[in-house]
């Protein structure tokens, strides 16, 4: 049996095919997509297969037969018309200046230019797009298919600089507003991208486009479902149990919570990350393959600016209405949602609210690691090391020792942070104990003015209550008056019982009482 290659990286159907990669096999959800519809829209994460999904609708439209043996597209489709294809990719630029979109879409026009000519009465970017598009249909004889490569990159890249994306956003409106002008000529148009920002703004005058982001028939269009994943990769299972030394069953399991979870509307399927899971199957182990790629800092400025208490990540409740939005100024919600860091995990029929969190742990442990130096006095280098050490200090039953570590998270908190000083201490704490309870069961609960925590080891329990500019000795009472070591009075594990204040004025812990 020939060594199987993984497509990782590969976002060219043509050259994966010629080249004998394994194909995870979408064709019949694209056969279903060109023949029932015109204009698109489709958001999903960064690494999640929309490069290839554009790059084999453009094959598939070249009318490129030979490049679909095998699959359900082969079958499906009887005409293979070959039709001209104007495939814009935004991701390769850096936009720092509107030049830069500039240049871009007039390497784009120039290019199709040579091939279907050009008028000098065209002088703006959307009136030479839609000449481009009349041409193309008038000298092939057949309609223009319009493929739009992460259509969101200017808009994403400028998210704080409202100046330089009212300008990409002037300048994207007219240019994708020829595609409705041109209907006559066109076939098929899907535009791709992270996230729907602007989808006011930006498409307004494309206003017949189809977002099938949350169509429940288009859920596995990118990624991979469970069933995919044992159709393509049983015996990659088999060899990834034998090398990790654990059964298949664990294997399985073990996949399923690191890169499964991903819900695109309300009682799908989940849904895995490629992209971690082709890694994991090559490297033969598993990683955080999918958050090492990068993830954006705007995420992290959109939750400080809005001074986001990251405690209502794992629980956030909205709308369709907002995961549906542009950002809006009062919400990051939107944004990280769309970017990947949540998805769906439950839904309100009633009130058409929907429920989310973190789609798996690969997400959740690595969105909350990249937090960390951003929130607490630890730096990106250090962040694992002390995370490490305060685990090994809880377990081997120190309390005071965790205290003064988790006190120098809170060193040097800066001053502008004064007036949100409560969701700050609940962010830090939310933030350190998440991590930690990845290696130790960790209960963390927040409400008006503190914080509870209960933290269970082998050996110790410990139960603590935060309290925001009070002292310890009511943090310690509250945890008497609340009954918050009952459950614990039958167990044979040592108790601590912890009473901990912050202080305003130094803007850190000041004192504790373990009893």
């Amino acid at each position: 049996m020939s060594e199987k290659l993984y497509p990782i990286g590969i976002q060219n159907f043509e050259s994966l095919r010629k080249d004998g990669y394994l194909y995870v096999d979408k064709t019949a959800l694209i056969y279903q997509l060109a023949k029932r519809g015109r204009y698109y829209f489709l958001n999903r994460p960064r690494r999640f297969g929309k490069s290839l999904l554009i790059s084999t609708l453009e094959a598939y439209f070249q009318g490129k037969r030979e490049l679909f043996q095998g699959l359900a597209m082969e079958e499906l489709e009887k005409e293979w018309l070959q039709h001209p294809i104007l495939h814009l990719d935004l991701n390769i630029e850096k936009y720092d200046s509107i030049e830069s979109l500039g240049n871009i879409l007039n390497n784009a026009l120039t290019r199709w230019e040579k091939i279907y000519g050009d008028e000098p009465s065209e002088a703006s970017f959307s009136l030479r797009f839609a000449g481009i598009i009349r041409r193309a249909h008038e000298l092939t004889g057949q309609r223009v298919v319009i493929l739009v490569d992460e259509y969101d990159k200017p808009m994403l890249q400028a998210i704080n600089n409202e100046e330089l994306q009212r300008e990409f956003r002037n300048t994207l409106k007219p240019f994708y507003g020829a595609l409705k002008t041109m209907d006559g000529d066109i076939k098929f148009a899907l535009l791709t991208g992270v996230t729907k920002f602007g989808k006011v703004s930006v498409f307004s005058d494309l206003n017949n486009l189809n977002d099938i982001s949350m169509d429940k028939q288009y859920v596995s269009l990118c990624g991979m479902t469970e069933e995919e994943i044992h159709r393509y990769f049983e015996d990659d299972l088999r060899r990834l149990a034998t090398a990790q030394d654990m059964t298949y069953e664990e294997t399985c399991t073990r996949l399923k919570e690191a890169y499964d979870g991903y819900h695109f509307r309300q009682n799908s399927e989940g849904i895995y990350n490629p992209f971690s899971v082709l890694n994991t199957f090559a490297k033969q182990e598993f990683g955080s393959y999918w958050f090492e790629t990068g993830t954006p800092t705007y995420l992290v400025e959109l939750l400080k600016q809005n001074h986001y208490n990251l405690e209502q990540m794992s629980h956030e409740e909205t709308n369709s209405e907002v995961l549906n939005s542009i950002y809006a100024d009062e919400s990051p919600i939107p944004v990280i949602y769309q970017s990947g860091y949540l998805t769906i995990k439950d839904y309100d029929p009633r009130f058409e609210n929907y429920i989310l969190g973190f789609p798996n742990r690969e997400v959740e442990e690595g969105f909350i690691k990249f937090l960390m130096p951003f929130y607490t006095n630890v730096n990106k280098v250090e962040s694992p090391f002390e995370i490490q050490q305060f685990t090994r200090e809880i377990e081997s039953g120190q309390p005071d020792a965790f205290l003064r570590r988790l006190q120098s998270f809170f060193a040097d908190t800066p001053y502008e942070l004064i007036r949100d000083l409560e969701v700050h201490y609940q962010n830090v704490l939310f933030i350190v104990f998440r991590l930690v309870g990845f290696y130790v069961k960790a209960e963390y609960h927040t409400s008006e003015g503190r914080v509870d925590l209960v933290l269970q080891t082998d050996r110790y329990i410990y139960v603590m209550e935060f309290k925001l500019e009070g002292s310890a000795e009511e943090a310690l009472q509250q945890i008497e008056a609340k009954h918050y070591a009952r459950p614990f009075e039958a167990d044979s594990r040592q108790l601590f019982k912890i009473g901990i204040n912050f202080d305003n004025n130094t803007r850190n812990i000041e004192r504790w009482i373990v009893e």
